[in-house]
């Protein structure tokens, strides 16, 4: 029985100072976000998709919305699909290092396995991966949708696909309101596809960034 979880990142947010939000309230979709969500419903409603989870953060639930309105169907929340933490959560990275540059924050920049500056690779993918499988579970022959953040999806990504957590983080392909899908037959998982129903949507320079940072002026970095 084949069965595929979708993991979809949220729309662009509005933040215009650049700020790494993390797991903050009150960071909404940007008017492109909203116009990015409406995308995806656009081009995926017709899928054999029975159910849409997403992250209890408000961007990933108004990503949700226009999905689970097109399918006709309740979003529900998942704590696990959370946004990672992070220790420069609240800082401004309007000009690219930002905070990055201090010399004092460099102890905690000093393992990048771990990594040393948030949640660890390891606690991200179990959580991942137990609401991965709960999904599979409860769309058993069919297809879900889970709504995240691009640090989740991404290292979920590796895990499954046996690569190393070490990378660069302007590099994950993870693109806003990008599908990160995961196809198994009965439990075992087969095959990984990428997909950008709105990739059109947003400018190139945007694409992989780390974080959202819509309706910000452009930096000299």
């Amino acid at each position: 029985m084949e069965t595929t979880v979708h993991l979809l990142r949220h729309g662009e947010v509005h933040n215009p100072e650049g700020i790494l939000y993390g797991r903050r309230a009150g960071y909404n979709l940007s008017e492109l976000g909203v116009q990015m969500a409406e995308r995806v419903a656009d081009r995926i409603a017709g899928q054999d998709i029975t159910h849409v989870i997403s992250s209890p953060l408000e961007r990933a639930q108004q990503t949700a919305g226009p999905l689970a309105k097109a399918l006709g169907v309740d979003v529900s929340l998942d704590e696990r699909v959370l946004e990672s933490e992070n220790l420069f959560v609240g800082k401004s990275f309007k000009d690219g290092l930002g905070p990055l540059k201090d010399p004092k924050v460099w102890p905690k920049l000093i393992n990048p396995f771990k990594p040393s500056w948030g949640e660890p690779y390891l606690e991200i993918v179990a959580r991942m991966m137990a609401a991965i499988h709960d999904a599979r579970d409860l769309a058993r022959g069919h297809e879900v949708v889970i709504v995240s953040h691009q640090l989740p999806i991404w290292t979920t990504r590796l895990h499954v696909e046996g690569r190393s957590f070490l990378h660069d983080p302007r590099h994950r392909q993870c693109a806003l309101c990008s599908l990160t899908s995961l196809h198994f037959v009965d439990d075992e998982f087969v095959a990984l596809s990428y997909s950008e129903p709105a990739g059109d949507m947003l400018p190139a320079k945007d694409k992989y960034a780390p974080f959202s940072a819509g309706d910000a002026e452009d930096s000299e970095d």
